[in-house]
């Protein structure tokens, strides 16, 4: 074991810390120590130059222990504490006095049990834990600040860069002729995607989708605290890391979830995520900064000589960059008739997008998904004019995915015949199959749901389900060839609703 500084071996006596300490443990990565003392973490830079980072001086460890600060504040303000001087000498170190011999940051502890891989491999990641973390990853995108207009930030010039050291990196660290073939294949891939999207990137980059992000979101660097999801260890030495499309951001964890073989709760986080943040648009890059994030990682074990673990993301690369035609599912239904549970569930087992027309309905009026918004039936956000423009917004979210080649799930009410058929176009123009899932209740059902249901994102209650019913048209035969009736009275068999769809699809 490589000896420590004397400065890190000192620090290493309880009696160096301003709080009680017990037994001081050390936690080393190539870049940092971590010294955990009591309640707290110091986390001291070492002074290493790597070319993609550089804390070679002291001004420089201390300007990005600061960085560090202030970007983790963002998400983690109650652990992410202060910068502290270390005074004295290495052999005498004295933590908060001055002049600074070295700086460390100070942080609260939380267990490590708490960490969303830890909970994970012991099957303790609850879905409404990546429910909360999704949304305040969505919230927080919104409240960062966008790239300056003309910054390379998340530019097509910096992400082929990007994308091409990757290979050049795995071309120089591979040498087995099957993973060869496999890195020139998703090669070619990723420069075609690159042309291909290269007025999206650049769009996409114009348009204020490239933020401060949090820059290394996957489950390592997330846990479950004080009953909320918590991002830390942001990346605060790299802005061409850490200034990115919102779609590479998220793209990180949804990959990293199915490198642990969980892509229901890949599915489950990235719909959450568009839910929140309404920026469907950016599927059209998510499957692109999916295979990316993936080869990163393969490059990353690549490089340390963990040929199996590079092997499996190259593997998880190719899988996927290719996926499935895309097709369209509309719901049907009354209010209360169980769509948006079931489709949720749905789409989480398809690899399918959600576009739930509640909260388009809202959004579109500028409330936030979860405003009280009840309003008698054909009046306020129920008026006839605001539901033919949800119906449009529906339809144009739904083309938009498949556009991007995944699977469209549309969860709305779907009555009439009009309403299915400009939904079922957007599909059937472009040769690609609809299915119709029609949830079905008892009237009585229905009503006893709508008046024990809680406050949620769904505002009709029961004058609009009678209205509803009241206008509800039957499927013509063209519909009912394609729709898959589930009764909701008593819990349906979703395995079974799920094998019939993808019956239906082969």
């Amino acid at each position: 074991m490589t000896e420590l500084p004397q400065l890190i071996a000192n620090l290493l006596d309880p009696a160096r810390f301003p709080d009680p300490a017990g037994e001081v443990e050390l936690i080393q990565t190539h870049i940092s120590w971590v010294l955990l003392a009591g309640g707290y973490a110091y986390k001291i830079k070492k002074p290493v130059d790597l070319g993609f980072l550089d804390f070679s001086s002291l001004e420089r460890r201390r300007f990005f222990c600061h960085e560090e600060l202030r970007l983790n504040r963002r998400l983690a303000a109650d652990y992410y504490l202060d910068v502290l001087p270390i005074g004295g000498s290495p052999a005498a170190p004295r933590i908060g006095s001055e002049p600074a011999i070295e700086y460390a940051l100070k942080m609260r502890r939380f267990p490590q049990a708490a960490q969303f891989d830890r909970l994970l491999a012991a099957g303790r990641l609850l879905p409404g834990q990546l429910d909360d973390l999704a949304r305040r990853i969505a919230d927080f995108h919104a409240a960062a600040a966008a790239a300056p207009a003309g910054s390379r930030f998340g530019g097509l010039a910096l992400i082929a860069a990007e994308a091409r050291e990757n290979f050049a990196s795995l071309r120089q660290a591979l040498d087995a002729p099957a993973a060869m073939a496999g890195v020139e294949a998703l090669a070619g891939w990723t420069e075609s995607q690159l042309t291909r999207l290269a007025g999206v990137i650049e769009a996409r980059r114009r348009a204020g989708r490239v933020r401060e992000c949090h820059g290394d979101l996957h489950l390592r660097n997330l846990a479950w605290v004080d009953g909320r999801a918590l991002a830390f260890d942001c990346i605060e030495f790299s802005e061409e890391l850490r200034w990115i499309d919102v779609i590479n951001e998220i793209a990180f964890l949804v990959m990293d979830l199915h490198a642990w073989q969980r892509p229901a709760m890949a599915w489950r986080f990235a719909n959450t995520w568009l839910e929140r943040s309404g920026d469907y648009a950016g599927v059209a890059v998510l499957r692109f900064y999916l295979v990316y994030r993936a080869l990163v990682r393969a490059k990353v074990e690549a490089l340390a000589a963990d040929f199996a673990a590079c092997r499996r993301y190259l593997a998880l690369a190719a899988a996927l960059k290719s996926g499935r035609r895309p097709f369209l599912l509309l719901t049907r239904g009354p209010s209360a008739a169980g769509k948006s549970h079931h489709s949720r569930w749905l789409a989480e087992r398809l690899g399918a997008i959600r576009i739930r027309s509640d909260v388009e309905r809202k959004r579109m009026l500028g409330l936030p998904a979860e405003a009280d918004a009840a309003a008698p039936p054909g009046e306020g956000i129920y008026a006839p004019a605001v539901s033919r423009r949800v119906y449009r917004r529906l339809a144009e979210l739904a083309g938009a995915v498949l556009q991007a080649g995944y699977p469209a799930i549309v969860d709305a009410v779907c009555a009439t015949q009009a309403q299915r058929r400009q939904l079922g176009e957007v599909a059937t123009r472009h040769g690609l199959p609809v299915l119709l899932v029609e949830f079905t209740a008892s009237p009585a059902t229905l009503r006893r749901r709508i008046r024990e249901r809680p406050r949620e994102v769904s505002d009709a209650g029961l004058a609009v389900l009678e209205a509803q019913l009241a206008r509800w048209e039957p499927l013509d035969a063209d519909e009912q060839a394609r729709a898959i009736t589930v009764p909701t009275d008593e819990a349906p068999d979703r395995e079974a609703l799920l094998a019939a769809i993808r019956a239906r699809l082969e």
